[in-house]
């Protein structure tokens, strides 16, 4: 291990092992709240996908710190991280919504209902 202010020698990375997602029904802007779990070992509640000016992102656990201001709880210490879990998430999410879409109407036409 190094000294103080120098990165630690990477043996392995931390895998994500599972992705929990519970979407929001309203139109808010919130649109789901996520549990990451990493190397079935750690997990990170309340990780948040918003729906903001430009697009879906995800907004880490905070809490609220003065007026208006928020802190983070936890959060990746790299962009690599931030983008791995990221990339995770909204790969699940678009599972999601792809399988909560309604069924497209089928390519017949139904028989019409007898007039009596």
């Amino acid at each position: 291990m190094g000294g103080a202010g120098e990165a630690p020698e990477r043996q392995d990375i931390m895998q994500i092992t599972d992705v929990r997602i519970r979407t929001i029904p309203d139109e808010s802007k919130l649109k789901a709240v996520v549990s990451v779990t990493f190397d079935d070992e750690f997990v990170v509640h309340d990780i948040k996908i918003i729906d903001g000016q430009n697009g879906l992102f995800i907004a880490m656990p905070s809490r609220k710190v003065g007026e208006g201001d928020f802190r983070d709880i936890a959060h990746p210490l790299t962009s690599e991280v931030r983008s791995r879990i990221k990339d995770a998430i909204f790969k699940e999410y678009d599972r999601l919504q792809s399988e909560s879409e309604p069924s497209p109407a089928p390519a017949y036409e139904s028989p019409e209902t007898p007039a009596y």
